[in-house]
């Protein structure tokens, strides 16, 4: 059995010690994200970047394209369903903005 000094065995606490808080930060964030309101359509920061719940229902805006989804956006955290251009709210995975960006 290797052995291992009390010099490396206290390090090795404080690391652990110092590294709780940053493992329980990441998941409440994702449990808080997950608790957020579903982004409203009609919201005026939903409406000033063009969201739509739906990415067919974008079909007439100049910068949508097929296949193009707050699921597929660099924007979207697949995990909370958080979008980082609506903080505040939940975006629907098959939704859509003009800010959309692979």
């Amino acid at each position: 059995m290797p052995s291992i000094t009390r010099r490396e065995f206290i390090r090795h606490g404080l690391l652990a010690i110092t590294a709780l808080p940053l493992g329980a930060g990441i998941l409440s964030s994702r449990a808080l994200a997950a608790d957020l309101p579903l982004l409203d359509p009609g919201s005026p920061q939903a409406q000033a970047l063009g969201y739509v719940d739906k990415a067919s229902k974008a079909r007439g805006h100049d910068a949508w394209k097929k296949d193009r989804t707050c699921a597929n956006c660099m924007f979207f955290d697949a995990d909370s369903a958080g979008c980082q251009l609506f903080p505040q709210n939940r975006v629907a995975s098959e939704g859509w903005c003009q800010a959309w960006n692979g």
